[in-house]
């Protein structure tokens, strides 16, 4: 067995959970002895593994085709999760739909990374088996280390006594940015810092604005930063806060859970069946709400409920993504699977 996997626009989404997808997926069948090529040009493979919607994905798909080779997309987006993204993005959002239903449509079978998106790509009228898939996550990654959390601190000249609230995304109003920017304003005693990037040219003008001028001091934009300084804020700060409005998953919530960090995300349907309030993680609504909650959460007021998430975040390592895409894989090529391992699967 050999699989093609595919990603189109790297300069454009690699930074995003997309971009880590693609990393945890060769992570993944490297672990499990599956042989994987990244060139598009290649015809020695058996299964073309798509991970990204753009004219060149949906040309190596028609080339797959023609070539009899099967097709398995991966679905990391929907229409939900294209609003309030870029420039334009709500207008553009029901022509994305139809994109996107007419280049699924095409696959042998699709991935999704929670059992949510299945629900929404089945909404849209998609027939084929779909298996709810994590993206994973790399633990040994984000375990706790005191140097990296050492060289955070270092990054920013912030005190042992300063307390951190941080956040990773692209700069979209679709992942709570102006939430995170409005409570940090109620809030001038704790510093806010906001992981991510995204070309400014994008994004519309009222968000560019915030980012670049319209915010508080206690807030900071560092843009991408990979390495031992992100690594280490996610197990140094006192608190990771997710105030996504829509998610397909959400990789940066796993990362956090395996850092051992407190987490707090908006009680969206996306994390329904994986996530619960008071268990592994903490939930608001609104702003009002999690700042009651960011100011209990952090004076240990709260369950410390680390623990749990952390074992939410094993339950999904990259290891274990490896074996289910096997599965699938086997189940596709086979086209006479085993009925059982394939429920565990799309189920």
């Amino acid at each position: 067995m050999k699989v093609l996997l595919y990603f189109e626009g790297q300069s454009v989404i690699g930074k995003s959970g997309i971009g880590r997808a693609l990393v945890h997926q060769k992570r993944a069948l490297s672990s499990i002895g599956i042989q994987y090529t990244l060139d598009p040009s290649s015809t020695d493979y058996d299964i073309l593994h798509v991970n990204t919607y753009g004219p060149k994905s949906a040309k190596l798909v028609a080339k797959a085709k023609r070539l009899g080779k099967k097709v398995i997309y991966h679905a990391h987006s929907t229409e939900e999760d294209f609003r309030n993204s870029f420039i334009g993005s709500n207008k553009l959002a029901p022509f994305v739909k139809k994109w996107l239903v007419h280049l699924y449509s095409q696959a042998d079978f699709l991935i999704t990374p929670t059992p949510y998106s299945r629900e929404l790509l089945r909404s849209y009228g998609l027939t084929q088996p779909i298996a709810a898939i994590s993206n994973g996550i790399d633990l040994q990654r984000y375990y706790p280390s005191k140097e990296k959390e050492k060289a955070f601190r270092s990054y920013f000249s912030l005190s042992e006594e300063q307390k951190v609230i941080i956040s990773v995304g692209l700069f979209f109003e679709r992942k709570g940015l102006i939430d995170f920017v409005e409570i940090a304003k109620k809030m001038p005693d704790y510093t806010f810092i906001w992981f991510g990037d995204v070309p400014m040219y994008s994004i519309p003008h009222n968000i560019r604005r915030i980012v670049k001028v319209d915010h508080p001091k206690n807030v900071l934009f560092p843009g991408y930063i990979k390495g031992e300084v992100i690594e280490g804020a996610y197990s140094a700060a006192d608190l990771f806060f997710f105030p996504s409005y829509e998610e397909t998953e959400g990789i940066v919530v796993l990362e956090a859970l395996a850092s051992r960090q407190k987490v707090l995300l908006r009680n969206i349907p996306v994390y329904h069946g994986w996530m619960e309030n008071g268990v592994n993680c903490y939930m608001g609504t609104s702003r009002q709400e999690f700042i009651t909650l960011i100011e209990q959460i952090t004076s240990q007021q709260l369950s410390n409920i680390t623990e749990a998430g952390f074992k939410t975040a094993q339950s999904k390592s990259i290891t274990e993504i490896g074996r289910e895409l096997q599965i699938v894989y086997q189940a596709v090529l086979d086209e006479s699977y085993n009925q059982s391992m394939y429920q565990q699967i799309v189920e």
